[in-house]
């Protein structure tokens, strides 16, 4: 940033891509909720960018897509190169492994400063383990100014496997959108959000669950157990509906499970939805079967929305979830315990009724957007004016 520029400072953030999902649903809502005279915002995407970005309502944010190929592309990196020249960001913000990589570009800057958020693993590195992964993080370390985790999981991994300094370290949870997602207020007709017929009767039990269809997220688990469920009581098949918000890779996968499991017709992919606030409220019990998470955005807007939850114990899902109080913890990848967790809250209104307001009493106290992102704005006036 020049010395004759009087704009607020620009703080540019590079993630994968920019799309439907928890680390871009929290990059949303930093950057409409930041003050305009406090700081400008801008994305690069490293690969592309779809309709999630009309979700930003801030004026004046640029977002670039380098449309990276796979390997090797010094190309894009020579783009975002040029990018930094003609920006002069005062920070950047990276996002989770995949744009570590790209703070190296950011050298050229003697003044810059730079974060780095980790947000959560993927398939590659549930552990995160991989060896060769953990190189890289551990030469980056050298050159990050600060880190940000989400989690205490993620925060106590970096500091103990990466040996990153705890004073370069802050956690910061997500918030929630209360005025979104909150108990049902009123009256609300579940039978228009799903297809017709779908719903057997008023008397439906409606399982869901929110999230990207990628391996990681583990919906195939979600199916089983609900097999499982009917072998156990096939009465349920009457009354018992599993509905899955969300896109990915693996809804054609999911969707020939249903089949070969005999519950297709129990089944509703959505699809990406707007309504996702009044789909969870439609819901009766919100179910995570992740193998590996950060801290869940969708498992925050269920407590918040009043439902009952049932999380892997993975990650940052115990720091939300406190069993047999707002939910229920079960191990990961296994479809039996899952089966028997959702049996046990179908099986009663009360303790239904009991965890959820539990759940919106824990959401209400402890997670707001507002807050969150006051974090996020000390945090880069810590760093500037250390700079």
């Amino acid at each position: 940033m020049s010395g004759s520029d009087t704009r607020p400072p620009l703080v540019l953030h590079i993630i994968y891509a920019l799309g439907t999902g928890g680390l871009e649903n929290g990059l949303v809502h930093l950057i409409n909720g930041t003050p305009k005279e406090r700081y400008r915002h801008a994305i690069v995407c490293l690969t592309q960018a779809d309709a999630f970005g009309q979700r930003i309502t801030a004026p004046g944010v640029e977002v670039y897509e380098l449309n990276m190929r796979a390997g090797r592309d010094w190309s894009a990196y020579r783009r975002l190169w040029k990018l930094l020249r003609q920006l002069r960001p005062a920070i950047v913000h990276s996002r989770n492994l995949a744009a570590l990589e790209a703070q190296l570009v950011t050298l050229f800057g003697p003044k810059l400063r730079r974060v780095h958020g980790e947000h959560g693993r993927d398939m590659s590195d549930l552990e995160g383990t991989n060896y060769k992964y953990r190189l890289l993080r551990k030469a980056m370390r050298y050159l990050i100014h600060r880190y940000i985790a989400v989690s205490r999981d993620l925060s106590t991994w970096l500091v103990d496997y990466i040996g990153v300094r705890p004073d370069r370290l802050r956690q910061i949870y997500n918030g929630v959108d209360q005025s979104r997602f909150h108990p049902l207020l009123a009256d609300q007709n579940r039978e228009s959000l799903f297809p017709k017929d779908f719903l057997a009767h008023k008397r439906s039990l409606i399982v869901g669950a929110v999230g990207r269809l990628a391996e990681v997220k583990n919906q195939r688990s979600l199916l089983q157990a609900l097999a499982r469920i009917l072998e156990i009581n096939p009465d349920l098949r009457d009354t018992l509906r599993l509905v899955i918000v969300g896109e990915g890779p693996m809804r054609h996968s999911l969707q020939s499970l249903a089949e070969e499991l005999n519950i297709a017709q129990l089944l509703f992919l959505t699809g990406d939805r707007s309504d996702v606030a009044e789909l969870l409220r439609a819901m009766d019990v919100f179910v995570l079967p992740s193998l590996a998470e950060g801290v869940s955005n969708t498992l925050l807007e269920a407590m918040a929305s009043g439902l009952p939850v049932i999380a892997t114990r993975v990650g940052g899902n115990p720091e939300l979830v406190s069993d047999e109080d707002n939910g229920l913890l079960v191990p990961v990848d296994d479809s039996e315990a899952l089966a028997q967790a959702i049996l046990r809250l179908i099986d009663s209104a009360q303790l239904r009724q009991q965890m959820g307001q539990s759940g919106t009493r824990f959401v209400r106290e402890n997670f707001s957007w507002p807050q969150t992102v006051a974090q996020y704005l000390a945090l880069y006036d810590e760093l500037l004016a250390v700079g």
